[in-house]
């Protein structure tokens, strides 16, 4: 099912990312199955780490997955285009993030979605603090420099993303819309939007944003798709809400720990997820 490809690793750093949790999901993977669907691609470790044969990754932020496009089709204008940034910055880090991020922001509200687009999304994604993708209200990133200089990609990693990506089919659209051609046999990896731990609050990495019904709507999804005969994993803070909306339906949920990178309250930094699979 899955090529042997060179190792790599997510070219930017996301919330929620699941590099930690790779163990666990590998140890619970299906044998055997058809199609690889990842609905909320991320930062793709999963992804990057299976390299399945037949592949489709979608993802709601549209820069995102304009990011994976460029890296698939132009690795070459990409990584011209990101070192160009990072020598510019030498001079000034602190002044060249903020009149970039203004730039990217501009590119954003025009819809621009090209290979600057591309680059500027990773070059600020490296240089902000804690490489924290978040957008405010309007949908513009509003995340602070790190005083970092560094560069910004490795040359041979995304050459080798590039080489994985071949083949994947790449959306920008509702997770719903991603799994529709999903049959039996198919593998569904389900990396939503954190569930609120407290349900007064919740932090949005898009302007769309994922609210207590989207998902109650992905829990109908992921019994549709079990219906169909699809393998599905899921993965969430182990919440109340969760529980409930999966539970008593002869899911497998299994606790596991992980440490919380982006909280910035260090005491708050361990906490719990669950993997629910339905094999």
């Amino acid at each position: 099912m899955e090529m042997s490809n060179p190792i790599v690793a997510p070219f930017v750093k996301w919330a929620g990312g699941k590099r930690q949790l790779l163990p666990q999901i590998r140890e619970r993977m299906p044998q055997h199955y058809n199609r690889y669907f990842e609905p909320f691609v991320g930062g793709g470790a999963v992804l990057f780490d299976l390299q399945p044969e037949h592949a489709l990754i979608n993802d709601i932020n549209k820069a995102l997955i304009n990011a994976y496009k460029i890296i698939c089709e132009k690795p070459e204008e990409f990584l011209r285009a990101v070192k160009q940034l990072d020598k510019e910055m030498q001079q000034n880090g602190k002044e060249y993030y903020y009149a970039k991020r203004e730039d990217y922001n501009d590119k954003l509200m025009r819809a621009e979605y090209d290979v600057e687009l591309a680059a500027l999304f990773v070059f600020i994604n490296k240089h902000c603090f804690n490489g924290l993708y978040r957008v405010n209200g309007k949908g513009l990133f509003n995340v602070p420099y790190n005083q970092s200089k560094c560069a910004s990609v490795d040359e041979k990693l995304i050459m080798d993303i590039s080489q994985v990506l071949q083949g994947v089919t790449i959306l920008d659209g509702d997770f719903e819309d991603a799994c529709a051609d999903a049959q039996q046999g198919d593998f569904i990896f389900l990396d939503s939007p954190y569930a609120p731990l407290n349900p007064a609050s919740f932090e949005s990495y898009t302007k769309e944003g994922f609210d207590m019904e989207s998902h109650r709507r992905l829990a109908r999804l992921y019994d549709d798709l079990t219906a169909k005969g699809c393998f599905c994993m899921l993965t969430n803070h182990n919440t109340e809400f969760i529980n409930t909306l999966y539970g008593n339906k002869g899911y497998k949920i299994d606790v596991v720990s992980v440490k919380r990178l982006i909280n910035s309250d260090a005491s708050n930094r361990v906490g719990e997820e669950v993997i629910i699979y339905n094999y």
